[in-house]
């Protein structure tokens, strides 16, 4: 609630401050001069407000001096509470508090998704990607500008530090599919993974790290993939020079969505009956689909690379293809099965 609360706490202290005065004005006239509540809230409304219309009824001495005293103790604290109102409405932080309400509601119900902790070039990229495949994800991000200035239509941002563990939760970290931790310090992102680690034993986490020392610690704590993006960039330049082709064709077919041809993992845990079993030969034959598989990933962590067709297809492993969207939905339909 804190960090909901943020937006609306300047506009909570105007009404409660204005709602005050009012409140002590119209009790005052009618205990001072009698009036009804009706006519001694008018009188109020139209005291503090200082917009100059006569009198309800003729004021007595004591009512005078009243009035005085609501003038001289109610003119700041009117100004005021209308200046917080105003702000709050002109200047856009209703939109802030209504777009933060709308991500932790969507957070609340998404499962199977991904937590983007940082929202810096690196988290942004991860962002951006996901949201091109269409893959349900929530930003953790402290920096409010970041938040507040950002496209929050089609990103779901929650204000927060993603070390703390109430922040992983409003963003359904016990529900999620991956967690990818961005954030610029390596001492924040071993956080991070320690705390994930701990809220969901079977979350995917993918960290950041700026050296190589932190690889190591970042994997102790639970992190099952470390990047070093300087690395990752450096090592991709350098083999454009030694291999640029190599290297072109690889982009062309990379997971980035943008090419005609992608390479795609399909992620099964049960097969149908006519599928179990069958061999990856028998399974090209049977779908005439087009796609190559060129990689195979057993049940147990066995990386087999341009598998023979003889192979067989166990459950709760992965194929790795090379296809177009259509070769590979129509493959996914052979499987009848949803791919990642």
């Amino acid at each position: 609630m804190l960090s909901t609360f943020k937006y609306f706490s300047k506009f909570y202290y105007a009404l409660l401050l204005l709602g005050i005065v009012v409140l002590s004005g119209t009790i005052g006239f009618m205990v001072v001069e009698g009036w009804s509540m009706f006519d001694s809230f008018y009188m109020t409304i139209i005291t503090v407000s200082t917009v100059g219309f006569n009198e309800v009824n003729q004021l007595s001495d004591a009512g005078k001096l009243f009035t005085a005293f609501l003038i001289i103790f109610s003119f700041g604290t009117f100004a005021y509470a209308i200046s917080a109102i105003t702000s709050y409405i002109v200047g856009g932080e209703y939109k802030a508090y209504y777009q933060e309400y709308k991500s932790l509601k969507s957070a609340k119900k998404m499962e199977n998704h991904t937590v983007v902790c940082g929202y810096g070039r690196v988290g942004m990229q991860a962002a951006h990607d996901l949201r091109f495949y269409k893959k349900d994800f929530v930003v953790i991000e402290r920096e409010k500008s970041i938040t507040e200035n950002s496209d929050r239509g089609e990103v779901h941002f929650i204000h927060g530090d993603s070390t703390d563990d109430q922040i992983l939760l409003k963003a359904s970290i016990s529900t999620a599919k991956a967690l990818i931790t961005a954030l610029p310090k390596d001492a924040d992102n071993l956080f991070v993974v320690l705390s994930a680690r701990e809220l969901n034993p079977k979350l995917k986490i993918i960290s950041r790290a700026s050296s190589y020392s932190s690889m190591r610690k970042l994997r102790i704590a639970g992190a099952d993939n470390v990047i070093m993006p300087d690395t990752v960039g450096g090592a991709h330049m350098a083999s454009l020079v030694v291999n640029p082709d190599i290297m072109e064709f690889m982009d062309l077919i990379k997971v980035s969505g943008k090419a005609a041809v992608n390479l795609e993992e399909i992620e099964f845990r049960e097969l149908p009956d006519d599928v179990k079993y069958t061999t990856i030969g028998d399974l090209q034959t049977k779908s005439l689909s087009g796609c190559n598989v060129i990689g195979y990933r057993s049940h147990d962590g066995e990386y087999i690379i341009n598998p023979s067709n003889d192979l067989k297809i166990l459950p709760n492993s992965k194929l790795f293809v090379l296809g177009n969207p259509e070769q590979i939905s129509k493959l996914n339909t052979v499987l009848k099965i949803k791919g990642n």
